[in-house]
Parts: C-alpha cells; sequence; structure tokens
C-alpha cells in the first residue's frame, strides 16, 4: 500500500478526522486526500463522513489493502482473485529483485505441492508466497520451512484448531492426520549466501472437504471449527514467521513442540534410499534423526510415511 495512502487509513481509523485536518497533517492537498479515500472505498473499506470528519467503519474481508492494514510485520501484499501460483508470480518478484512481499490469492488454479505434485486452491483457502532475501548460508534454508509450519500452527491453534506438524512440511489435524496446510521452499543463490527464497503456504481455509482431493486425508478449519477471518489468520502467520525468521535455531526448537513425527515410527524415502525406523529428533536446520536399530540416520529430505506400531 501506498505510503501516504496507509497514513491515511490509519488516520481514519483513529477518526473521525476532517479533510483540512487530515491534509494538513499529511502535507497533502484536500483534493489528494479525497482521493486516497476514494482509492481505499474502491479497495473495499467501508468509510462514513459527517460533519465531525472521515471516519472507518468497516473493513474488506481479504485482500492487499485489507492484510496490511493493521499487519505488525514489514510484508507488502499482492492480491490476485485467481492466479495460476503464487510461488511462480513469487520467483518472477525474486528475480526482479523485490524483498519482503507476499504473494497472495483466494484461489491458484496450478499450485504445486512437494515433487512437482498437483496442489488443490479452490476459492476461500489462503494461498500465499513470501519472497524472502535473509542472509543465511544455503545450507540453513530447510529451517525456513520448518519456521512457516510452526507459523501456520501457532495461527491455527489461536483459530481452535488442534494442529500439529508432520515433517517436514505438513501441518496436520487429529489422530488420522488429515491435512490442513502444506509449504514449499524454493530458494536461489550461492552456497555461502542465498539470494532469495520463496516460501509457498497454502492452508485448507474456509473450503468445504468435498472441494479437496479424496485420494489423501485432508481436512480444513472450516470443517475442524467453523469459518475464520482469513485476513486476521494470514496476518497472525506473517506476523509469527516474521519474528520466527529471526531466530531459525529457535524455530526449529519450538517445531519439536508441535511434532506429530517425533515418536513414531517412519519410513522416508529419500534421493539414496529408504530408511525405516523410530523418528527420535529433529537437527537444525531441519534434519529429521531416525533410529533404525544399526544406527542413528539424519535425513535432510524425503516423503515421510507415519508407519503403525511394531
Amino acid at each position: 500500500m501506498q505510503a501516504t495512502r496507509r497514513r491515511v487509513l490509519d488516520a481514519l481509523a483513529d477518526g473521525p478526522v476532517t479533510g483540512p485536518e487530515l491534509a494538513d497533517s499529511l502535507d497533502v492537498s484536500r483534493a489528494a486526500v479525497w482521493k486516497h479515500v476514494e482509492a481505499l472505498r474502491e479497495a473495499g473499506f467501508t468509510i462514513v463522513s459527517d460533519d465531525a470528519g472521515y471516519v472507518l467503519d468497516g473493513v474488506p474481508e481479504f485482500g492487499a489493502e485489507a492484510v496490511e492494514f493493521g499487519l505488525d510485520a514489514p510484508f507488502d501484499v499482492e492480491y490476485h482473485d485467481s492466479i495460476d501460483s503464487t510461488n511462480r508470480r513469487a520467483r518472477e518478484l525474486a528475480q526482479d529483485g523485490a524483498g519482503d512481499v507476499v504473494v497472495l490469492a483466494d484461489e491458484q488454479t496450478g499450485g504445486k505441492g512437494r515433487l512437482d505434485r498437483a496442489w488443490s486452491s479452490p476459492s476461500g483457502g489462503i494461498w500465499l508466497s513470501l519472497v524472502l532475501e535473509p542472509e543465511v548460508p544455503a545450507a540453513h534454508v530447510p529451517a525456513f520451512t520448518l519456521a512457516t509450519a510452526v507459523a501456520v500452527t501457532r495461527a491455527a491453534r489461536e483459530a481452535g484448531v488442534d494442529a500439529r506438524i508432520k515433517w517436514p512440511n505438513d501441518v496436520v489435524v487429529d489422530d488420522d492426520e488429515n491435512k490442513l496446510a502444506g509449504i514449499l521452499t524454493e530458494t536461489q543463490g550461492e552456497a555461502d549466501r542465498v539470494s532469495w527464497v520463496v516460501v509457498g503456504v497454502g492452508i485448507n481455509a474456509n473450503v468445504d472437504v468435498s472441494a479437496l482431493p479424496a485420494e489423501r486425508g485432508v481436512t480444513s478449519i472450516r470443517e475442524q471449527v467453523g469459518d475464520v477471518d482469513r485476513r486476521v489468520f494470514t496476518q497472525r502467520v506473517l506476523e509469527a514467521l516474521d519474528e520466527l525468521q529471526g531466530d531459525l535455531p529457535g524455530a526449529v526448537d519450538e517445531w519439536t513442540e508441535y511434532a506429530s513425527t517425533l515418536g513414531k515410527r517412519v519410513r522416508v524415502e529419500t534421493p539414496g534410499g529408504t530408511v525405516e525406523g523410530e523418528a527420535v529428533d529433529v537437527e537444525f536446520p531441519g534434519a529429521l534423526v531416525i533410529e533404525t536399530g544399526d544406527e542413528r540416520v539424519s535425513v535432510t529430505a524425503g516423503d515421510c510415511e507415519h508407519l503403525r506400531p511394531v
């Protein structure tokens, strides 16, 4: 959101305030104030006016301006009613030098998960990708996936959903571990420092489970607790991630508090073969430690399946 428009909106939220008062405080013309007010109305904000001045009377349900309003994190938001892939768009922005940008959509038509799997993204969900420019070595990038899972889990629990995390990138619910959200992290850079990190997040928010793939266990916030305020939920995720990215080791430690994987017998299909045993720990920046019976193996990437106890 344009800086002056943000200041106008903040003033209206504390209103009522007259046009002349706004013009004087912001050092702009009264015509400019009127243009900003009209632009905010077009964006969905309800702004009423009377003899006392303008006052903000309602915030849109979703969108760039709605999420930016009151967001306690330094992100700009680019919103799309529909887009093929927020990650694809975020990569474009990253390659153009953008940073601290969130690409947000009501629906995706070509969303992808890990291993290029299709990701169903119907209207009513929260589909977003963040463009980050962290000053970290490439080896630390997996921690951003875990930190994002923690951020989503915090927001889900605040909304009343008993969410947990399945290694490495799924937020799940209940004993059946039905999937509520998934995370896909992409990066570019050198070994000693990344140029950018794009973290894609897909959250089944206000959607019917019938609109989601039936071939694996899935759930939504709507199914668990009813519809949530997507604006507030998105803000909580972004604010938590902004906090966590400043302490990635701490984020990994918090990940273990929410983990559904630790203590379970698992089978992980890795590029180098299958590893099976008990998941006993997660090491920074995100490796799963498996006790096979013969040795302890640290797995950095792979498809993890939770097995029934022997």
